[in-house]
């Protein structure tokens, strides 16, 4: 069948959600969408997507992801001389230097900062610019690919070897990143692609207030079976259902065409990026950051405090050497590239096919809120919710289990906006736990 045909205009289509989630008072996420404004704009920038998850006490990790969100927008657009990924790259350094100077102004935002991930759609493919554990992902098929690395300690570590059955102990602390936009006055930027572009690609970028809540298999599964409008938000209501622990921001793209155009000849075959980054962080250090965990821990089972305490602080001064490390600046050198070749990603990959184990985890949830709508008196529309159930079941006689996926996904948002309706009239919250 032949790919449908669009324009730079139409050829995608976009669906964004920004929730303060259950526990936080304020909402340190931000993104960006910013199109472009013709199709000379597109062929040199393409469409563009930012998801930021700031850090930092008071209102200092809102300004940063806010400041980020503002500057690399306009900063890529602005820099029209340079190829698009110098252009994306140079733009997230810039952001990280105005968060920086804004951060070394006021005692209230010393330290602030925020990750960052941008994601631009040229007519060549995708390209990321990426920075902290805020994520993109690629769903091709049942295929969902990682496209950026977590600067993160457990990632850093596996990436080194430190962990031999290539799963991190649990002591090792998971929230702990080792790059961010902010505290120090250069940055390493990763550059990912362009990752070339199919019909029905469906791209997504997220905060960790999603991905530390639903698993990678759930996320791509949600994102094959629904539109985007309906998957960022079944997403955000199923990491609330599982206690909103953080902020979770969602941005889901889809390729719906081909473009044609006659100015794709005009398309440059080569671009120039920075070869030469900063210093790299020796495996030692992480050997020595790993040790020290092991041994607190130990310690800390046998009750010696002060000798775990001391081995703590030698791993939190470890992983501070290894921050400072990466986050260095050595003097670019600029080389031509070609297409295709920046980064290692995609970095995970996670076959998303619907199966009885997934379809049974989604099942339960939808059963879970059903339980606790009866036992709580909830007022709910039950002929649509059940519609809703009735149909996924229908489906699962008849072995389409995309469709069941569908039904149920759609259940839990219905009885999640059911219930946040009713406690907003009550003056209650919008918190299904409360």
């Amino acid at each position: 069948m032949a790919e449908p045909i669009a324009t730079w205009k139409n050829f995608i289509e976009h669906a964004s959600i920004s929730d303060v989630g259950l526990r936080r008072s304020n909402n340190q996420d931000a993104l960006a969408i910013a199109p472009a404004s013709d199709e000379s704009n597109w062929l040199l920038r393409g469409h563009l997507f930012m998801v930021a998850d700031g850090m930092g006490a008071h209102a200092a990790g809102e300004l940063a992801s806010k400041i980020a969100c503002t500057s690399v927008p306009h900063t890529y657009r602005k820099l029209a001389d340079r190829p698009a990924p110098e252009a994306l790259k140079q733009a997230i350094i810039e952001a990280n230097e105005q968060i920086h100077e804004r951060g070394q102004a006021s005692s209230d935002f010393n330290g602030m900062g925020t990750t960052a991930s941008a994601m631009a759609i040229l007519p060549q493919g995708a390209i990321v610019g990426h920075v902290g554990d805020s994520r993109v992902y690629r769903l091709r098929g049942k295929m969902l690919h990682q496209l950026t690395f977590d600067h993160s300690l457990v990632w850093e570590m596996k990436a080194a070897g430190h962990f031999a059955g290539g799963e991190a102990p649990a002591f090792v602390p998971k929230n702990i990143i080792t790059r961010s936009l902010g505290p120090h006055p250069q940055v390493n930027v990763d550059l990912e692609g362009p990752f070339p572009l199919e019909v029905g690609d469906t791209f997504l970028l997220c905060s960790d207030g999603l991905s530390g809540q639903v698993t990678d298999q759930e996320i791509g599964l949600m994102m094959g079976v629904l539109a985007p409008k309906d998957a960022v938000r079944v997403l955000v209501d199923l990491a609330n259902l599982r206690g909103g622990p953080d902020n979770i921001t969602v941005i889901i793209v889809r390729i719906l065409g081909r473009v044609q155009s006659e100015r794709t000849d005009e398309l440059p075959a080569t671009f120039s990026v920075s070869t030469k980054g900063p210093p790299s962080v020796h495996p030692a250090l992480w050997v020595f950051i790993g040790a020290s965990l092991l041994m607190a821990a130990v310690l800390g089972m046998l009750d010696t405090k002060i000798g775990a305490f001391a081995c703590l602080i030698g791993a939190i001064i470890g992983v501070l050497v290894a921050v400072l490390r990466s986050s260095g600046s050595n003097e670019p050198e600029a080389a031509s590239v070609p297409l295709g070749v920046l980064g290692r990603g995609p970095h995970m990959a996670f076959n998303c096919t619907p199966s009885a184990e997934l379809i049974s985890s989604i099942a339960q949830v939808v059963m879970k809120l059903r339980d606790a709508a009866v036992q709580e008196s909830w007022e709910v529309s039950w002929p649509e919710f059940d519609g809703f159930c009735e149909r996924a079941v229908a489906a699962m006689n008849s072995k389409n289990f995309s469709q069941v996926v569908r039904e149920y996904s759609l259940a839990i948002s219905f009885m999640v906006n059911e219930v946040r309706r009713q406690r907003a009239k009550k003056g209650k919250g919008t918190s299904v736990l409360e």
